[in-house]
């Protein structure tokens, strides 16, 4: 028929096939986002995650109806292509002035306990016979921001997708009960509002987490503590590129080939971190980002769920759930320990 194009092998080609192939699974995990978003917006409780409400939507549509090969063209563009998307703009939120206005000491905590964590994850797995790739996500999604950590590594790492959501349950599940713990423990602990603050931005994992435990301690401690967070949140950038870097050589010691990916989606997020910092970005395109980076990591993560046999989910134990206990309690200890040291 005349007016269609071929790839040469005989399947049409351009955006319209392309778009078909994709549209399922796109609106299926649209649509999860958009009621996860929306539950949480009306039950009003800042900590009710639409990740997770998402994550656990497309789980459960899974076990109901097993897979759908009508949904995978989408689902696998909402896992990669979507999320990059979304780490990018993310860059939007963060600026280099609010996050220096920390001061070096406070700076210097958000880096170490980032560059302790990240490893001690991998080196804990090792003896806990959690795979390795398991242990990156934990070790990330601890010490940088959660959810957005744990899947945006898995565009360097590769893990089997029943790992990302095991992952991204022990994460919700360890940063709740941070939430929870947090405030209770400040005053017995002697710590004042800047201090509690910054403990609490410098050991939450998701920045709902941290904000929500940094606010119960005033407005001092919810500003300190933002600001941490977001500290460890720029961060997410090089610590993927180190981690893409670590992979590669992994690799070549296996008799791969060491072959360094350059994750660029964290470049361009540095680059739209420079570019809000310099002010000229109009506030309506930085809310714009606040409203969209929420509802294009639900519908990621929705995508994943979609994508998660819970058979091989469950096979991996609570060898990872005890990982990502041990990493909590030494992210909150080495962030005390800092927090100390500093003298606020």
């Amino acid at each position: 028929m005349a007016g269609v194009a071929s790839d040469g092998q005989g399947k049409p080609s351009g955006w319209g096939p392309k778009l078909r192939r994709l549209a399922p699974g796109l609106l299926v995990c649209l649509a999860i986002a958009v009621v996860s978003v929306w539950l949480r917006n009306a039950s009003g409780i800042a900590a009710l995650n639409p990740v997770v409400i998402a994550l656990l939507a497309g789980l459960a549509w899974r076990s109901a109806k097993g897979r759908q090969p009508v949904l995978d063209a989408g689902l696998a563009f909402a896992i990669r292509p979507l999320l990059r998307f979304a780490i990018v703009i993310l860059g939007l939120q963060v600026t280099a002035t609010e996050v220096l206005a920390l001061g070096p000491g406070a700076l210097a905590l958000a880096v170490v306990v980032v560059g302790v964590t990240v490893p001690a994850a991998i080196w804990l797995g090792r003896l806990l016979g959690v795979p390795s790739g398991l242990a990156a996500l934990l070790g990330m999604g601890t010490g940088i921001c959660g959810a957005s950590a744990i899947v945006a590594t898995n565009q360097v790492v590769r893990a089997k997708d029943e790992d990302v959501t095991y992952a991204l349950a022990v994460i919700t599940l360890c940063g709740t009960a941070g939430l929870v713990l947090l405030p209770l423990l400040a005053g017995p602990l002697g710590l004042s509002p800047l201090s509690y603050g910054l403990w609490a931005g410098a050991s939450l994992h998701e920045v709902v987490q941290a904000v929500g435990a940094a606010a119960a301690g005033g407005p001092e401690a919810a500003q300190s503590g933002t600001v941490m967070k977001l500290a460890r949140v720029m961060l997410l950038a090089p610590a993927i590129m180190a981690l893409g870097w670590w992979v590669a050589r992994g690799a070549a010691a296996g008799g791969g080939t060491a072959k360094v990916q350059v994750p660029w989606f964290a470049v361009y997020f540095l680059g739209m971190v420079a570019l809000v910092s310099t002010g000229l970005v109009p506030r309506i395109a930085i809310e714009a980002s606040r409203f969209a980076v929420p509802l294009l990591m639900a519908a990621s993560v929705a995508a994943l769920g979609l994508s998660t046999d819970l058979k091989a989910l469950r096979a991996r134990g609570l060898a990872p759930l005890g990982l990502g206990v041990a990493l909590s309690l030494l992210i909150a200890t080495i962030a005390f320990v800092g927090v100390t040291l500093i003298g606020v």
